[in-house]
């Protein structure tokens, strides 16, 4: 019969249990895999719709987005309308490839104010401005 004060000690196990870490880290997985899609950013414009072929660009463009408030953005970053022509010079004097723009205007808008815009554009010596449009929806007849 053996003795619970014997000599001999028990011995411990100790190994880091890694279920509660697994647990865990899946938990966040999942969490990040559902937010991800809301934590992309962009500037709302309800873009016209006509049927046009697509414009072939070899080199990444600026987007110039005018919103239905009538604000301007240079890519995602929100210009005055004054200061659009000085700061498209300012980025064009330093690029290499001398490609033009494209320009996202929201439906609502008045022509008169898109065209100003791309005055402000050309005054900034960018001649090619390429428009960006959606295909249209299909309509159930």
């Amino acid at each position: 019969m053996k003795n619970l004060f014997d000599d001999e000690q028990p011995k411990f196990v100790s190994d880091i249990n890694v279920t509660p870490f697994v647990d865990v880290m899946l938990v966040l997985l999942v969490i990040f895999m559902v937010t991800a899609p809301f934590m992309m950013q962009g500037i709302d414009v309800n873009l016209p719709e006509v049927e046009a072929p697509a414009i072939k660009a070899e080199q990444e463009r600026l987007i110039i987005t005018v919103n239905k408030d009538g604000k301007v953005f240079i890519n995602e970053y929100e210009v005055a309308m004054s200061d659009l022509t000085p700061k498209l010079a300012a980025i064009y004097a330093n690029r290499q490839d001398k490609a033009g723009v494209f320009l996202k205007a929201d439906k609502s808008l008045s022509y008169g104010y898109v065209m100003e815009v791309m005055s402000k554009i050309r005054e900034a010596g960018i001649q090619d401005i390429g428009m960006i449009t959606q295909l249209p929806t299909e309509k159930p007849e």
